[in-house]
């Protein structure tokens, strides 16, 4: 089993940054994938940044060249450096991850841009 905890979620204010943090139970380089959704009040949920067990990443069109994701396989965790954030960047963001041809959520975080 897989569990996944997400943290660093928060109100801020245009323009400023944030860190979300994914603990999963367990070494994270044991996934095929993992990443980062978002689901924002009325809208589908999208992907928005995944990093595969090779390192290969891949992003949405909104959020490249602002957001970077990363994992650290000593600490079992995956990061999402949110940088530049934007209204628009207002969601509950989710962590997944992909082991054994299951996917496995976390509870999601909420963030908040703006003034």
């Amino acid at each position: 089993q897989v569990q996944l905890v997400e943290s660093g979620g928060g109100l801020v204010q245009p323009g400023g940054s944030l860190r979300l943090s994914c603990a999963a139970s367990g070494s994270v380089s044991r996934f095929t994938a993992m990443g980062w959704y978002r689901q924002a009040p009325g809208k589908q949920r999208e992907l928005v940044a995944a990093i595969s067990s090779g390192g290969s990443t891949n992003y949405a069109d909104s959020v490249k060249g602002r957001f970077t994701i990363s994992r650290d396989n000593a600490k079992n965790t995956a990061y999402l450096q949110m940088n530049s954030l934007k209204p628009e960047d207002t969601a509950v963001y989710y962590c997944y991850a992909n082991w054994r041809l299951r996917d496995y959520w976390g509870q999601g975080t909420q963030v908040t841009v703006s003034s």
